[in-house]
C-alpha cells in the first residue's frame, strides 16, 4: 500500500466516522452500536497511521517504505503499554 493509498484509506474512516456520529444523532443507530463501529475505526486509523509514519520513516533513512506492512491492531494498540 502507498502513501496515497494509506491517505485515502485514512480520510474514508473519517468520512465514515463523522457518518456514524450522524446516524447516531438522528437516531438511526443505537449509542451501542455506535460505540462498537467507532471502536473498529478508531483502531484501523490507529494501523493505518502508523503505517504511513512507518512508510514515512523508512523513506528518510533510504529504505523501501513498500517493506513496510500493517502491524496487527493488537500490536499497534499496545504501542503505549
Amino acid at each position: 500500500m502507498d502513501d496515497k493509498t494509506v491517505l485515502s484509506r485514512i480520510h474514508g474512516l473519517v468520512d465514515e466516522e463523522h457518518t456514524l456520529r450522524g446516524q447516531l444523532s438522528r437516531g438511526e443507530i443505537s449509542s451501542s452500536e455506535e460505540h462498537d463501529r467507532l471502536k473498529e475505526l478508531e483502531e484501523a486509523l490507529d494501523q493505518c497511521w502508523d503505517l504511513l509514519r512507518r512508510r514515512r520513516a523508512a523513506r528518510e533513512v533510504g529504505n523501501n517504505p513498500d517493506a513496510e506492512q500493517a502491524h496487527s491492531v493488537g500490536e499497534v494498540e499496545g504501542y503505549l503499554q
